[in-house]
Parts: structure tokens; C-alpha cells; sequence
């Protein structure tokens, strides 16, 4: 190893752009600069996604592979699809749903559900990704439908109606639940409520009955699904049946070992230089912004593998298992925006306050365009006009009603130091953080509710890996003088649960 490493005799003036420097040699520009012991404090702009992590969402591990759990509400997960019916409630019903029927009560009938979400733990399909549980598929099968249980199915009318709207219900009274058939269950029914007209039942959705692409929105699934609407019982009868749900499922991280070093001889260290006095503190600063900067970028793009030993990032695990939506800020508009907040936000999965945006500067300077500039961007209709748009403020002379705001800019603020735009919606207010490390990339904003993330710095024994400094000697080859050298490093992971709870825009 060379003897001159970051010895001052080595390091020459640079001249700066259009200029002819001068024939003095002043030595290497210097300036004293203090600055904090925490690495999350440096440059907190820059690097968002890691200042959030760090200091809201740390939650510390006292193993390099770390197993967490999710849990899934039961109360929510009690729907199915219809497979298949007959109005002779035979044992294995075959008529197609889409048939022409008009049950009247106390009809009896048997039908074969079955569901689109494993029947244990929180594992189901998320809008935008593959559909990786499909009706009828094995651990489907739903468990939860109870003799002396109402259940309420869809129709749409014959007459006009088509699949997938829904023109009235019916009420059912479960007589007896058949689970011998894998995947399905097959329940004998009464009929407490008819239709009263030609009807048909809603089929199954062709994006969870075969392999048919990206799974759709919960809203768009509604109009064909089966609830459970609560149970009905006589005087003095004894105790009802249960079921027994296994709500918990686990995953597992791993932290990753991040090193940054720097070089620095006691001669350096002591010998004052100009601007910056000290090249000691200089260097340390630079290498804990670089460190920090690495973070941020693991953080975010990071694939976990057990080879290398590295950990999740939030753009890959939301990718492979968060809800995913398509932003084209050339053709987005802030209705279809809203939709993608309504299917995100839906409170069966997801009613969370605590959802950070994180965004590129082309999305973050789109979304204050939408909800800041508002007098810039709509029109409204004039009377008469056969659906003219006359831009804002001249329709109002034209006789035009003004248009509403469903977003609107409510101002910034401070969180945890960091510029934090506020857009209020229908659906709450975004708290929008722009971060530069998704300039470049395919990924237009995050999503990320906080508190299903966690950001995991091993600990234990009295033994502090998060962003820890080593300091060590090394003897350099022939030089015959110690040099100290510091490792900055950082052993941590990231957690993450219910896909259900972030997104991304790409």
C-alpha cells in the first residue's frame, strides 16, 4: 500500500471552471464545520425514506434473521364467491350462476362458494399483482359459513341487467354446510328473501377463477361476492356452531452489514489546514452522508438473499407484494388518481392515517399542479354550449357552474425536520415527501404506511450495531507508521407486513 495516503504533500489546488488559477499555491481550500453525532441528521433532505425509518419506525433485533408475524382480521374475510347452485338442492350443485331463476322464500336451494384468500393466515391477492389465489384453489376453502347463518347474495335482472352490477340481493338461511368437497363449501339454503323477478346469481370474477393477469380492486369484486350478514336463531335453542381461524402468518428478514471507511494519519490529523481546519472532521462527515446516502438506496431498491446477506427494500417488497398502480403524469388525471387512493385507502384493509408518500420531482411538481394550481386546471361546461369546457375564470361570464375540487394543497410542514407537503382528499390528507433517489427510475411515488414497516438495527449483548464507529490500526506495508483507520458501519434490516397497507405508482 502506498506510504502517501491523504497526506496533505499529495494533494494539489484545483482550479475552479474558467478560471487560470493562480501561481500561489494556497493550499487546499478548507473551512471548520461542525456537525451532529447521528447520521439521520445529515443532509435530511437527500436521503427521506431513511430519516422516516430511523426515527418513527426502529425497532431493534437481537438476531441477524429476524421472523415477524401478520394478522389478519377475521371480521372482514367473511365472503365468498358463487361456483355453482341448484334449485333441487342436490348435494353437488352444477347449474352455472348466470342462469335464469326467481327463488321466492322458502325455496331451498344448495350452492358451492368458494374463496380468492387462503382460508389461514393474512395472505390474499393485492390490486395490481397477479392473482396468486384463485377460487377453489387448494387452502381456499371457506370455513366460516355456520348452520343458522344469514348469508346475502347479489342478482343482477335478466331483463336488462348485466354480470357484474348488481340490481337487488336475496337472503339465505344456511340449513347445513358440506366441507367434503376440497376447496368449496357446499351449503343447503333457504330462501328468507327472494328477488320477486327473473334473476341471475353473479358468477365468479374471470380474474380470480383462472389465471387471468393482475387482481383487480376490491371495489370491482364487490358486486359478485357473498357476505355473511349475521345468524338467526329460536327461543331456548342451545349452543350454535363456531369455526376456529388461524389469522397469523410469518415472514422473515435479515439485516445487512453496510461499511464505509476512511483512512486518516495522526500528522492529518493535527496539522491545521485552511477553510476547513480540521480534514479529520472533514472526512468524517463526508463518509456519514455517504453512508447515509448508501442506506437510503438499500432501503428502497434492496432485494433480500440469503447469499449475500442483504435485506428488503421497500420498492422491491412493495413490488412483488404491495398493491401496484400505473401513473402517467401525461395522462393521469386527478379523478383516475382518486381511484387509485379509493382502492388503496379501503378501510377494510387499509384505514391507516400513517401512509407516507414518497415521490419523484416530476410527480411531486405534477400533484401540486393538480391540487395547488387548481384555477389552472379545470373547465367547466357551458349551457347550451353541446359539452364546451370554457377554462377557468372566463366560464363563469359564459353563464358555466364552477367545478370542485376534490384535492386541494393545505399547506407544508415540518416532520421530523423534513418538508412535508400536505394535499388534502377525499380520502384524507397525503403527506407528500419528495425524494430524489426515485428521480431516474420506474417508480413515481411510494406509498408506505409506517406502521407496518420497521426499520431493524441489530442489538444485543450490550452490543450496538446501528451506524457504530470502529476504530482500529493498520500498519502500512514499508512505511513503518500506524495509521488509524474508523469503519463507519450500520448492521440493520427492514420488516414489512400486510401487503394490503402500501403501494407503489410506476
Amino acid at each position: 500500500m502506498a506510504d502517501d495516503i491523504l497526506s496533505i504533500g499529495s494533494i494539489v489546488d484545483v482550479d475552479s471552471p474558467g478560471s487560470a488559477g493562480s501561481t500561489l499555491d494556497t493550499g487546499v481550500l478548507r473551512r471548520k464545520y461542525n456537525f451532529g453525532d447521528r447520521v439521520s441528521e445529515l443532509a435530511l433532505a437527500q436521503d427521506p425514506f431513511f430519516r422516516f425509518v430511523s426515527m418513527v419506525a426502529k425497532k431493534p433485533t437481537d438476531d441477524p434473521e429476524f421472523k415477524f408475524t401478520e394478522r389478519r382480521g377475521s371480521w372482514n374475510k367473511r365472503y365468498a364467491y358463487m361456483d355453482a347452485f341448484s334449485t333441487a338442492a342436490i348435494a353437488l350443485p352444477a347449474t352455472a350462476p348466470n342462469t335464469n331463476v326467481t327463488p321466492v322464500a322458502d325455496d331451498v336451494y344448495s350452492f358451492k362458494f368458494g374463496c380468492d384468500y387462503a382460508s389461514q393466515g393474512n395472505l390474499q391477492n393485492v390490486f395490481g399483482q397477479t392473482a396468486a389465489y384463485l377460487v377453489g384453489a387448494a387452502g381456499t376453502q371457506p370455513q366460516f359459513f355456520l348452520p343458522d347463518s344469514l348469508v346475502r347474495i347479489p342478482y343482477f335482472n335478466n331483463a336488462g341487467g348485466a354480470q357484474g352490477t348488481v340490481d337487488g340481493y336475496t337472503i339465505w338461511k344456511i340449513n347445513s354446510v358440506d366441507l367434503g368437497t376440497s376447496g368449496f363449501a357446499i351449503l343447503n339454503a333457504t330462501c328468507v328473501k327472494g328477488s320477486g323477478v327473473a334473476q341471475q346469481f353473479q358468477d365468479t370474477p374471470a380474474e380470480v377463477d383462472a389465471t387471468a393477469g393482475a387482481s383487480p380492486s376490491a371495489e370491482t369484486l364487490e358486486a359478485t361476492r357473498t357476505y355473511v350478514m349475521g345468524s338467526v336463531f329460536g327461543k331456548g335453542t342451545g349452543y350454535p356452531q363456531t369455526w376456529d381461524d388461524q389469522p397469523f402468518s410469518t415472514g422473515y428478514g435479515q439485516t445487512q452489514i453496510w461499511k464505509t471507511s476512511m483512512v486518516m494519519d495522526n500528522t492529518d490529523r493535527a496539522t491545521v489546514l485552511k477553510y476547513e481546519g480540521n480534514e479529520w472532521a472533514r472526512i468524517w462527515k463526508e463518509k456519514l452522508i455517504e453512508h447515509k446516502w448508501d442506506l437510503e438506496q438499500s432501503l428502497l431498491f434492496g432485494s433480500q438473499s440469503g447469499d449475500y446477506r442483504t435485506t428488503q427494500g421497500a420498492v422491491d417488497w412493495i413490488n412483488s407484494y404491495g398493491n401496484k398502480f400505473s401513473l402517467d403524469v401525461a395522462l393521469k388525471t386527478q379523478d383516475s388518481f382518486l381511484d387509485d387512493l379509493s382502492a388503496y385507502l379501503d378501510p377494510r384493509y387499509n384505514n391507516s392515517q400513517a401512509t407516507v408518500f414518497f415521490c419523484s420531482t416530476a410527480v411531486y411538481n405534477w400533484l401540486h399542479k393538480l391540487s395547488g394550481y387548481f384555477a389552472n386546471n379545470i373547465g367547466a361546461v357551458q349551457p347550451g354550449a353541446a359539452g364546451s369546457v370554457t377554462a377557468f375564470p372566463a366560464q363563469t361570464a359564459a353563464g358555466g357552474s364552477l367545478g370542485r375540487a376534490d384535492m386541494a394543497l393545505a399547506g407544508r410542514k415540518k416532520v421530523l425536520g423534513l418538508d412535508t407537503t400536505i394535499i388534502s382528499t377525499i380520502y384524507g390528507d397525503m403527506n407528500l415527501v419528495r425524494n430524489i433517489h426515485l428521480d431516474g427510475t420506474n417508480i413515481k411515488m411510494l406509498g408506505v404506511n409506517m406502521k407496518h414497516c420497521s426499520y431493524r438495527p441489530l442489538q444485543g449483548n450490550g452490543i450496538n450495531r446501528d451506524t457504530s464507529i470502529y476504530v482500529g490500526v493498520q500498519t502500512l506495508e514499508n512505511s513503518g507508521v500506524d495509521r488509524r483507520v474508523d469503519q463507519i458501519l450500520t448492521e440493520a434490516g427492514m420488516e414489512w407486513s400486510m401487503p394490503e397497507a402500501h403501494a407503489l405508482w410506476t
